[in-house]
C-alpha cells in the first residue's frame, strides 16, 4: 500500500479521515464545557476572592471551611485542572510531535493531576477536618 503524502489538501479534505475523529470530538466537547463551566463558577471565585480580602488566615479557614464554598470550590479546581491540560495539549500538538510530543505531554499530564490533587485534598481537608 502506497503511503499517503500528507498536504493541505489532504488536511483540508474531510474524506481522507486524517486523525483521530472521535478523540478530536472528545477534546473539543470537553475544552469548551469545562470553559463554560469555569465562566460560571467565576462568581464564586469573585466572591471568595472580595470576602476575604484584608482578612487574616483564620477567617480564610472559616470561608472555606465551610461546606457550601468549600466543596463548589474543590470542583472547580478540579475542572479547571482539566481545562488547563487540554490547553496545554493544544499548545504542545503546535510545537511538538513524535516522541518528543508523547513525553511533554505525560508531564503536563503528571503536573496538572499533580495540581489538582494536592489543591482539591487540601480544601477538602479544610472543609472536613478544620
Amino acid at each position: 500500500m502506497r503511503e499517503q503524502v500528507i498536504t493541505r489538501e489532504v488536511i483540508a479534505n474531510p474524506k481522507t479521515k486524517y486523525g483521530n475523529g472521535p478523540a478530536s470530538t472528545r477534546h473539543f466537547i470537553t475544552q469548551r464545557l469545562t470553559g463554560a463551566i469555569n465562566v460560571l463558577f467565576v462568581g464564586l471565585l469573585v466572591f471568595i476572592v472580595v470576602r476575604l480580602a484584608g482578612h487574616d488566615r483564620a477567617e480564610m479557614v472559616g470561608l472555606i471551611g465551610n461546606g457550601f464554598v468549600g466543596i463548589p470550590l474543590a470542583v472547580l479546581l478540579a475542572i479547571v485542572t482539566v481545562h488547563m491540560r487540554n490547553g496545554m495539549r493544544d499548545t504542545l500538538e503546535d510545537y511538538f510531535s513524535g516522541r518528543t510530543y508523547g513525553l511533554y505531554m505525560m508531564l503536563n499530564t503528571m503536573f496538572c493531576l499533580a495540581v489538582g490533587l494536592v489543591g482539591v485534598v487540601s480544601i477538602l481537608k479544610l472543609v472536613f477536618w478544620g
